[in-house]
């Protein structure tokens, strides 16, 4: 089959397109005929060699941790049912990039009726992540919610998600392009985080989603009123937040800490897939590379110019 081999850490340059062999499915596993791969800036520094612990690749290894398709073999003791249904699932980390992947039964999640496999596939770490975010901050109907990073893969989930609990949307994002694009999925107002002074644009608010981290969340969270709620989903700038536990208890604010349990998370992604399924949800698919081009994936993802989600698209022979 082919694959795409993340041969020594550094640059996109280093990830590079080959052949591998045809995994075979075991014990409790299933076989996708994969069409597309989700990607992740978290994917991006694992590939640079500064992800976050404790996670690790080991060069030579086909990168990549989500794919949506359709089942063509299962392993012994595998509903053999399986087969010929479309699903999305992650891989336990590796060998997402590639024509085929094995992955564990029971670890896949069948895509609902009417809703496409490439937003499926959009929907799999980020619906998951922007629901659990979501219910770990609980915005009220009419609270006013700032969301970072708010063109990104989570934050278009989020802005919607937010929107549709009753709460009053501030989209913040780097570029006019991105703050427009928060605009569209249903906004109230926009700011850009890139020029001086926004978050005095800003006002207070109720409840911050911090998918950035740094200097941005640390602005982020001086515009919050007491009973406020901070809940941090990423770190675009390299860095968390690192708000220190006695600033807020003196301002009255609580930082959010989620944590879910395996059958939580997996309630999360389902939710998420539902959802779209019945039109409440759409994901943002920004930006679409062939297989062989996942190193132009991750430079556009690392150029901070994308939108939304970033998607390799598996062809198949005619």
């Amino acid at each position: 089959m082919r694959a795409v081999w993340l041969t020594k850490f550094g640059g996109p340059e280093v990830l590079v397109p080959g052949d591998a062999p045809d995994p075979v499915p075991g014990e409790g596993q299933a076989l996708i005929g994969v069409e597309f791969v989700n990607i992740t800036f978290v994917e991006t520094q694992l590939r640079s060699g500064t992800g976050p612990a404790p996670v690790r690749l080991e060069p030579p290894v086909i990168p990549g941790n989500g794919v949506g398709g359709v089942v063509t073999a299962v392993g012994d003791g595998v509903d053999g049912t399986l087969v010929g249904r479309r699903v999305v699932s992650s891989t336990g980390g590796t060998g997402a990039y590639a024509e085929k992947a094995v992955v564990a039964a029971d670890g896949l999640f069948e895509v609902p009726g009417g809703l496409a496999l490439d937003d499926a596939v959009a929907l799999l770490a980020d619906g998951r992540t922007a629901t659990m975010m979501l219910r770990a901050a609980r915005p009220r109907p009419g609270e006013r919610v700032l969301v970072e990073a708010a063109a990104g893969g989570v934050g278009t989930l989020l802005v919607q998600l937010a929107k549709a609990n009753g709460a009053r949307v501030v989209a913040a994002a780097g570029g006019a392009r991105k703050t427009e694009t928060a605009m569209r999925l249903g906004a109230d107002e926009a700011v850009d985080y890139s020029e001086p002074g926004w978050a005095q644009k800003v006002g207070k608010v109720d409840v911050v989603f911090d998918g950035v981290g740094g200097d941005v969340a640390r602005e982020a969270f001086t515009l919050l009123r007491q009973g406020g709620r901070m809940v941090s989903f990423g770190l675009a700038s390299g860095e968390w937040a690192s708000i220190p536990e006695e600033d807020a208890q003196e301002r009255g604010v609580t930082i959010v800490r989620p944590s879910a349990t395996p059958e939580e998370l997996r309630e999360f992604t389902m939710s998420a897939l539902e959802e779209a399924a019945r039109k409440r949800l759409k994901p943002l698919i920004g930006q679409r590379f062939p297989l062989d081009d996942a190193a132009g994936a991750h430079a556009a993802i690392q150029s901070r110019r994308t939108v939304g989600k970033t998607l390799l698209e598996v062809s198949r022979p005619s």
